[in-house]
């Protein structure tokens, strides 16, 4: 691992005990010495804090001055609705390419002046490079390199969070704020990626370190992995870019088509204008050949990311693949996400996917496997 990056938290992560393994050209914790099974229940009943500082982020600043020239010219990138973000507020977005696949899944946010843009590990390269190709003419891409980013999530994170810069508490979910913690300025968003209530938090590298021990001096916060991360994500119904959307997927075979705005759809108020937009609208309107689905297998064995899935117990070609797949357990049993024709995902239609040559009965469900707690 010794061509690998890692992140300014990487000595804690050593003291603490973690097993490291690369993660999008990082060295990253996967579990501690908790493990991931309980490092997983205790984000659900408590707090676990994550180090996400592998992931990009960008500042998008308006070169006129006005930020809707910003949101403007992003919206060109993307089937979101950006200028109707209030300041304070973040969106989860899409940037699109033209044959309507998705380049990467992101967030971005209001800060007034600016657009925060947070986008995945692995692509951060291209989507920067992507951002600098398309909006050098209304915007400055500004890639922020002297920042952390820390993830505090699950039912106690509120309380950690206010006792140590006041504020967090009166923020509601996908708000953004700018707090204080020891005279440090830290740039708040409530949000994640588990599914819980909690937040995750912007700070300066060289206040990282100390400002991750004083979370983890709070009695209920214990650091959590890419293990747990994972699971928790998945029992969410969170699609993981790279697996469960890329390049040749779109956002409606997503299932994202809720994450496109009234204003970017068909009769909307700036209809199309982005990468993909024919085929994204036709789908929205007459539905998609595919779909990601909630998949339930039947008994204990987890259907893993690869199992190719069936139409029927015997016989017969593959008619889709499980893109994500392991143990809940928060549900005490296995879940799983993949493709299937659009015949087949209605709510308990039984499919069959093949583990090492058995084909094993697999139930569709909805999504989330388990209810979000956000505070709306």
């Amino acid at each position: 691992m010794a061509d690998l990056k890692r992140t300014v938290l990487h000595d804690l992560h050593l003291e603490l005990g973690a097993r490291m393994v690369p993660f999008a050209g990082y060295e990253m914790p996967v579990q501690y010495p908790m493990g991931v099974l309980k490092e997983h229940l205790h984000t659900r009943a408590a707090a676990g804090l994550f180090d996400v500082s592998h992931m990009g982020q960008v500042i998008l600043r308006p070169l006129s001055g006005r930020l809707q020239d910003a949101a403007a010219a992003f919206e060109t990138l993307m089937p979101v609705d950006v200028l109707g973000v209030k300041p304070g507020r973040q969106r989860y977005g899409l940037l699109t390419a033209p044959d309507g696949g998705i380049l990467d899944d992101l967030m971005f946010a209001n800060r007034g002046d600016h657009l925060f843009v947070v986008v995945n590990a692995a692509c951060k390269d291209d989507d920067i490079a992507h951002l600098r190709a398309h909006l050098t003419g209304a915007c400055a891409v500004e890639e922020i390199t002297d920042r952390a980013l820390i993830a505090l999530q699950g039912p106690t994170a509120e309380a950690v969070l206010e006792a140590l810069a006041p504020g967090a508490a009166a923020m509601r979910f996908m708000d953004v704020a700018t707090l204080t913690w020891e005279g440090t300025e830290i740039w708040v968003s409530r949000s994640g990626y588990t599914g819980e209530d909690g937040f995750e938090i912007s700070v300066p590298q060289d206040r990282a370190e100390a400002f991750a021990r004083a979370l983890l001096a709070q009695e209920p916060v214990v650091p959590v992995g890419l293990g747990a991360r994972d699971s928790l994500r998945l029992e969410a119904g969170l699609c993981l870019y790279g697996h469960d959307i890329d390049r040749g997927t779109s956002p409606v075979e997503g299932a994202l088509g809720w994450a496109i705005q009234k204003a970017r759809r068909a009769g909307g108020a700036r209809e199309g204008g982005f990468p993909g937009a024919a085929r994204i609208l036709t789908e929205l309107a007459e539905g998609p050949a595919r779909l990601r689905v909630g998949l339930l297998p039947e008994g204990r064995a987890p259907m893993r990311e690869g199992v190719e899935l069936f139409a029927a117990p015997e016989g017969g070609a593959a008619i889709g693949r499980v893109t994500s797949g392991g143990f809940g357990p928060s549900l005490g049993a296995p879940v799983a996400m993949g493709y299937l024709p659009a015949e087949l995902c209605r709510k308990d239609t039984i499919v069959y996917g093949d583990v090492r040559g058995r084909r094993l009965p697999v139930r569709v469900t909805d999504m989330p496997f388990r209810p979000a707690t956000y505070k709306r």
